[in-house]
C-alpha cells in the first residue's frame, strides 16, 4: 500500500473581529449602566423593591455585555499570536457561551423571586415603577437596535447568514432583548395592578419572562457549545466535499473525514482517501480548491 500526504494551507487565519459590533456593544454597556443606576437610585428614593430588583437584574446584563466586549478585545489582541494556530475566533464563541450561562442563571433568579413574590405579595408603588420601567424599556430598545445583526451583515441567504452569525453579538442581543421583554411584561403587570388591583400579575409575568429567557438561553447554549465541541459533521460543507469527490473521483473512497470550524465561515478539513488508481494528491486538492470555506486542508491518499 502506498501512502502520500499533502498539507494544503491557505494564509494563516487572522481574526479581523467585528469592529462595528464591538463599538455598538460598548455603547450598549454604557446605556445599560445608566439605566441600572437610574433604576437602583429610584428604587431607593421611592422605597420600591420592584425597581431595585429590576435595577440589579439590569446590572447582571451590564456584566454580561461587558463580557462580550472583553471577548472582542481579547480576540483582536491575540489575533496575530502564533500560539493560536487556527485564529482567535473561538474566544468570541466562548464569550457567547458564558453569556448564555449568565442568562440561565438570571432566568433562575427571576423564577425564584417571582414565585416568592407570588406567595408573599408586597406593596408596589405603581406610578414610580411604571415611569422607570418605561425608561428601562426605552434604553433596552435602543440597545437592541444597536446590536441587531442586520447592521453588520447584509444580503445573505438564510443558510449563509446562519453560517456568518456572530454568536458573541447574538448573545449580547439576546441579553438586551430579554431585558426588554421583562420590561414589557412588567409594564403590563404594573398597569394591571394599578387599574384593576391585580397585584398577582407582577409575579406571574415574572414567571413567564423567566421561562422565555431560559428557552432563548438554551438555544444560544446549544449553538455555541456545538462550535466549541466541533460538532460540524452535519454542516453543508461535509455534504459538498463528499459529493464533489464522489463526482470527480468515482473510483476513490473517502475512508476518513474530519471537519471543524475555525471562523464564522472558515473550516479546516482532514480527508483520507483510498483508491486503486495511482492518483496524485494534487488532483484531489484541485477538485476542492474552489470551495472557499476550506482554509486548511490535509489530504492523505492510500493506494491499494
Amino acid at each position: 500500500m502506498k501512502s502520500e500526504t499533502i498539507h494544503h494551507c491557505h494564509s494563516p487565519i487572522i481574526n479581523e473581529g467585528n469592529p462595528l459590533a464591538e463599538r455598538n456593544t460598548r455603547w450598549a454597556v454604557y446605556l445599560t449602566l445608566v439605566a441600572m443606576i437610574a433604576e437602583i437610585s429610584a428604587g431607593l428614593m421611592f422605597n420600591s423593591m420592584a425597581l431595585l430588583a429590576d435595577g440589579w437584574h439590569m446590572s447582571s446584563h451590564a456584566l454580561a455585555l461587558g463580557l462580550s466586549v472583553a471577548a472582542y478585545v481579547a480576540a483582536r489582541h491575540y489575533a496575530t499570536d502564533p500560539r493560536f494556530s487556527f485564529g482567535t475566533w473561538k474566544i468570541e464563541i466562548l464569550g457567547g457561551y458564558t453569556s448564555a450561562l449568565f442568562l440561565i442563571a438570571i432566568a433562575g433568579l427571576m423564577l425564584f423571586h417571582s414565585v416568592e413574590r407570588l406567595f408573599n405579595p408586597s406593596t408596589i408603588h405603581y406610578d414610580q415603577a411604571i415611569m422607570v420601567a418605561v425608561f428601562g424599556l426605552t434604553v433596552n430598545l435602543i440597545c437592541a437596535w444597536l446590536l441587531k445583526e442586520d447592521h453588520h451583515h447584509h444580503e445573505h441567504t438564510d443558510e449563509h447568514a446562519h453560517q456568518h452569525q456572530d454568536l458573541n453579538l447574538r448573545a449580547a442581543y439576546i441579553h438586551v432583548l430579554t431585558d426588554a421583554l421583562t420590561s414589557v411584561l412588567a409594564i403590563a403587570a404594573l398597569f394591571g395592578g394599578k387599574l384593576w388591583g391585580a397585584g398577582w400579575l407582577d409575579p406571574v409575568m415574572g414567571i413567564v419572562g423567566a421561562i422565555v429567557v431560559a428557552v432563548w438561553a438554551a438555544g444560544l447554549l446549544k449553538e455555541t457549545s456545538a462550535v466549541l465541541l466541533d460538532a460540524e459533521m452535519d454542516k453543508p460543507l461535509y455534504a459538498k466535499v463528499s459529493e464533489r469527490l464522489a463526482k470527480r473521483h468515482p473510483k476513490a473512497e473517502v475512508s476518513d473525514f474530519h471537519v471543524w470550524r475555525v471562523g464564522r465561515n472558515d473550516y479546516s478539513c482532514i480527508i483520507a482517501i483510498s483508491t486503486i488508481h495511482q492518483t496524485a494528491t494534487d488532483e484531489f486538492k484541485a477538485s476542492l480548491k474552489d470551495i472557499r470555506e476550506i482554509r486548511h486542508l490535509t489530504v492523505e491518499v492510500n493506494q491499494s
